[in-house]
C-alpha cells in the first residue's frame, strides 16, 4: 500500500483499530455494508472485541479497502 492510500484510509472517522461493534453502533449504515461483503458477525459477540482489521483478515477481506469504503459511506 502506498503512503497516499494509507492516508486516504485514515481520512475518515473509522480506522482498522476500531471495534466492529463500536463502528456499527456509531454508524448504523456500516452494518449493511459489512454484511454485504460477508461480515455477518456484526451482531455476534466477537464483534465486541474484534477490530475491523482483524475481522477483515478472518473473513479474507482487504482491510484497507473495507476501511476506505466504510469511510466513504459514513462521510457521504
Amino acid at each position: 500500500m502506498s503512503m497516499a492510500e494509507a492516508l486516504e484510509i485514515f481520512e475518515g472517522p473509522v480506522s482498522g483499530d476500531d471495534l466492529v461493534a463500536e463502528v456499527v453502533n456509531l454508524y448504523p449504515e456500516a452494518a449493511e455494508f459489512l454484511q454485504s461483503v460477508g461480515m455477518h458477525c456484526v451482531g455476534c459477540m466477537a464483534a465486541h472485541g474484534e477490530t475491523l482489521y482483524h475481522a477483515c483478515s478472518v473473513h479474507g477481506l482487504n482491510g484497507a479497502e473495507v476501511i476506505r469504503e466504510l469511510n466513504r459511506i459514513i462521510t457521504g
